[in-house]
């Protein structure tokens, strides 16, 4: 997890981005590997009453993992810039939070502040850190962290990053219908790999980091991939105008044809662990 995938210095708006998409976001998106999920419980070994910070939550996919196994959380704080998503997350959690309390916050990372008594002991971040103002959240969670908080930084790419012969005709399609370079954002492309994660880290109070590795191996159905699609900044419908189901249709047949419609992806899911020097192991 050494490239971030589009640096932002700003909130993307609500109506923005991905508003549109949640339920398919909700569905289409893969969840945490459980491997993945038991370290990230075990970084709250012996703390009384752990506290959760998961940032660009988007559906609430952390937190819906972890409640299961950390069973002590207390209280978990989830923000976005998405009001949509933070309802889904909202409604995904209720059957499962018992007695741990949720709130949310909507807008950007680095202006959160949790209520007063509600430090966190955890604080998550999956597949978003790229959008965010990067420094600025990491000073952010200086700011409102437990002495011995613990920061995660989570990801696995993309099947636009994903090197195999059905990733690759996909991505040529998708230029054939929105140009050669890959699109990010509302409005820009893909500017190239910025400061690395583990630099990010390295220049913040959180600089002792260790990091974990995941191999995943996931089949995808072609009307899985389609939905996934549809959540992903370089492929959402909105980007094709009027074309977005000619593309779709297209996609469908190409990835039909491909090994009979099974899509293996080999991927390696990372977690960046970061404490401020001193902290509890």
């Amino acid at each position: 997890m050494t490239r971030p995938d589009q640096p932002a210095s700003a909130a993307v708006s609500d109506d923005a981005l991905f508003g549109p998409e949640a339920a398919d976001y909700a569905r289409y998106r893969p969840g945490l590997p459980d491997a993945a999920v038991h370290l990230l419980a075990a970084t709250q070994h012996g703390v009384p009453a752990p506290v959760l910070l998961d940032l660009g939550t988007g559906t609430g996919q952390v937190p819906r993992a972890l409640l299961p196994v950390l069973r002590r959380l207390v209280h978990i704080d989830l923000v976005d810039v998405n009001a949509s998503m933070l309802q889904a997350a909202r409604t995904v959690l209720e059957p499962v939070r018992g007695a741990c309390t949720v709130d949310v916050f909507t807008g950007a990372a680095h202006t959160f502040a949790p209520e007063p008594g509600r430090a966190p002991t955890l604080i998550t971040c999956c597949r978003s850190f790229h959008w965010m103002a990067r420094p600025e959240v990491l000073s952010m969670a200086d700011r409102v962290a437990a002495p011995h908080a613990v920061v995660a930084i989570m990801g696995d790419g993309s099947l636009w990053t994903h090197e195999a012969d059905w990733t690759a005709a996909l991505r040529e399609l998708i230029q054939t219908y929105l140009g050669e370079d890959r699109r990010a954002g509302t409005r820009g492309t893909y500017a190239g790999p910025g400061r690395s994660y583990q630099d990010d880290l390295a220049k913040s109070a959180f600089s002792e980091v260790t990091e974990h590795h995941f191999p995943v191996t996931r089949t995808w159905t072609p009307e899985n991939v389609i939905g996934y699609l549809r959540t992903t900044s370089f492929a959402r419908p909105a980007l094709f105008g009027g074309c977005h189901d000619e593309f779709e249709a297209a996609a469908l047949r190409l990835l039909q044809a491909h090994v009979g419609g099974v899509l293996t992806e080999d991927a390696v899911f990372t977690v960046l662990l970061a404490r401020r020097p001193g902290g509890a192991a």
